[in-house]
């Protein structure tokens, strides 16, 4: 990475984000359960592709197709959606590393895995935005994966959830930033708001929840100091009313991999809307690493 990482989310890049799906913009409001608050959830642009395990090609109108790997069970019943987005230098099977046995778990219990591919033309860091560019490429690729696989009726619409490593996390907390219309929660490894980035204000009506990892000191990066970005995103978004919890594994810029069970379990209950949180009184699960705090 260039050595003015540390503004890698620039408000001229995010000012050209809208936001992606609000009401009134012709997207679809779904209400999984009566009472519940609603996600606003995008109708694809393009035609949706047979969804089958593997590398499968979604086109939303406007930019390139984009090949997203999927890994969900067959025939099986409406699940909670991950959108997971790699590092740089990285590639999609990072999901595979950051989950490890828990992803296959995961699937079981019927969720449905989806890790973009990054476009070589977005330039060194793998993704659009965290390579300075307004262009939204990457959000209309996640919009049609949500579209088409809401269409298809394959996820259940209040869990949505993102998670991602390094330029993958700094991916993660924009897409929270500029998604909050249906992303329900989500976890970074290394992510956060860097120096210099200020950020739009935060959706009112979404406090989607948000489990923070970090590396402690030493989770230094391309001149980026990922503890600092994290511990703002986290002051950010706790200011605003949202849950945090902070965990800092103290390996410097690495993936915890024995991260992957609470994870899960932090998804699981955190769908759309769940404010307050059940940790919010009760503390976090006996189960979560000890690093782990509130």
């Amino acid at each position: 990475m260039r050595s003015n990482v540390a503004t890698i989310l620039l408000i001229s890049a995010l000012a050209a984000c809208d936001g992606g799906a609000k009401p009134g913009d012709g997207d679809v409001d779904v209400d999984a359960d009566v009472g519940a608050p609603a996600a606003f959830i995008p109708q694809p642009t393009g035609v949706c592709p047979p969804l089958v395990n593997g590398d499968v090609t979604f086109a939303p109108a406007g930019v390139p197709p984009r090949k997203v790997k999927l890994a969900f069970t067959e025939g099986g019943a409406a699940g909670p959606l991950l959108l997971y987005w790699h590092a740089t230098g990285s590639a999609v099977e990072e999901a595979d590393y950051a989950l490890g046995a828990t992803k296959a778990a995961m699937i079981a219990s019927g969720t449905f895995i989806a890790a973009p591919y990054s476009d070589d033309a977005a330039g060194q860091f793998e993704w659009w935005i965290v390579n300075q560019s307004t262009r939204q490429d990457d959000f209309l690729v996640a919009d049609e994966v949500v579209g088409c696989l809401a269409q298809a009726g394959r996820i259940d619409t209040r869990r949505i959830h993102v998670m991602g490593m390094s330029a993958g996390a700094l991916q993660t907390t924009a897409m929270s930033l500029f998604r909050s219309s249906y992303v329900a929660s989500v976890v970074t490894f290394s992510g956060g708001i860097p120096a210099q980035f200020t950020p739009p204000p935060l959706d009112p009506g979404n406090l989607f929840a948000a489990l923070i990892f970090h590396g402690g000191a030493s989770d230094n990066a391309f001149s980026t100091d990922f503890r600092m970005a994290s511990e703002t995103y986290r002051s950010m978004l706790t200011a605003a009313g949202h849950y945090t919890a902070v965990c800092d594994h103290g390996n410097g810029h690495t993936i915890p991999r024995d991260a992957a069970p609470a994870v899960a379990q932090f998804f699981a209950d955190h769908p759309f809307g769940q404010t307050p949180s059940p940790y919010a009184a009760a503390g976090l699960p006996a189960s979560f690493p000890a690093y782990c705090a509130r």
